[in-house]
């Protein structure tokens, strides 16, 4: 089956990227370096294409209760205006995707769900579609891309909206570069930045006017890599890596999506019994020595033997060591403990530390939880 390009694939190539397949679509890896991209958005500001992600629009008179019923946070709290993280779980508590729902006006909500998850995600909510509400997969026909960084709010180019006014979390209707776009103070790095919803034909003259408006202060397209390095050290969860089907929110470190005072939704039943679990698995943060990469899979072990499994695990340049992320078995461990991660076939020590590993610019601009 052939991969998927996104409308930016030429640039990608012309730019340098290394393309790769990733979840159906080819993009890029890398440009310069995972290295340069990383530090750039850390520093000033990176730009993604993100375009691969699942874009749902869902409208109609019942919309609110649709989705209030299918995912774990409130919706009824939403406002026009604002976004919110979500999950979706199934009957016995286990996540289906984590996905953001954007909500424009009353009865229209935009959903962005994980790109390896959008066809089980399409056919999931169909499953549950009421009468009075209609779903558009958006993916084909709106592109999305992602400037991120602590400078990215003052490096838009000339003929953009202002977006000072925007919130954490908050998005409006505007123009970047004099295209049409919906801006949205979201992201997936830590830092401050914005994820930009731009029709497929006019999303190249946007990525080219910031990546020229931005050059001098050091923005760069960032690739995968980086991306991947950036969502780790703020411990932002991975679906696939971090959390699954047969992992419950709580155990995920997640239970603050969950509103089980809400009403009835799919999986609350099993959430409920979940949350007064004290002895629970849990996803801790591992701090490594330099040169100890934990990677996917490996195994964690404990005095006791072993414990758990790395779900995730990289090298971060802006820390200067590797970190990883753990599902653990009960009892739980506390910050400062020692634990082993297999590395190359070694035991390598491993220090409990508390998440997230970096607070970027991002953190300046949240709530504590929204």
């Amino acid at each position: 089956m052939t991969a998927n390009r996104t409308p930016l694939y030429d640039r990608h190539v012309a730019l340098g990227g290394r393309m790769v397949e990733f979840s159906g679509w080819e993009l890029p890896q890398q440009y310069s370096s995972i290295r340069d991209e990383h530090l750039a958005v850390r520093r000033a500001g990176g730009l993604f294409d993100i375009s691969h992600m699942g874009r749902l629009n869902i409208v109609g008179d019942g919309a609110e209760a649709f989705l209030q019923g299918v995912v774990t946070n409130d919706i009824a709290r939403l406002e026009p205006g604002r976004a919110q993280y979500n999950l979706m779980c199934k009957e016995d508590g286990g996540v289906i995707d984590d996905l953001v729902v954007y909500r424009s006006a009353p009865s229209d909500f935009l959903v962005v769900v994980n790109a390896s998850n959008r066809e089980k995600d399409v056919e999931w909510l169909r499953h549950h579609l009421p009468d009075d509400v209609s779903m558009t997969d958006k993916t084909l026909d709106v592109s999305l891309i992602a400037f991120q960084g602590p400078m990215a709010h003052s490096l838009f180019p000339a003929r953009s909206t202002q977006t000072d006014s925007i919130p954490y979390f908050g998005f409006t209707q505007g123009q970047v570069a004099g295209e049409p776009a919906f801006i949205a103070r979201t992201g997936y790095t830590g830092e401050d930045g914005f994820e930009l919803f731009v029709e497929a034909d006019r999303v190249g003259r946007v990525w080219d006017s910031i990546l020229e408006s931005g050059k001098a202060k050091g923005v760069l397209p960032a690739g995968l890599g980086a991306r991947d390095i950036l969502r780790l050290e703020a411990a932002l969860r991975l679906y696939g890596n971090d959390m699954d089907e047969r992992v419950n929110p709580y155990e995920a470190g997640l239970g603050w999506t969950v509103k089980l005072t809400k009403g009835e939704f799919i999986g609350r039943a099993a959430l409920e019994k979940s949350r007064e679990v004290v002895d629970r698995r849990r996803l801790i943060g591992l701090k490594m020595k330099p040169g100890d990469i934990p990677r996917h899979g490996a195994a964690v072990t404990a005095e006791r033997g072993k414990v758990g499994t790395v779900t995730s695990g990289t090298h971060s340049f802006f820390l200067g060591y590797p970190i990883a992320l753990a599902l653990v078995e009960p009892p739980s461990f506390r910050v400062g403990d020692m634990l082993s991660v297999d590395v190359r076939g070694r035991d390598a020590p491993a220090e409990v530390v508390e998440l997230p590993f970096y607070r970027g610019s991002a953190r300046a601009t949240a709530p504590k939880h929204y």
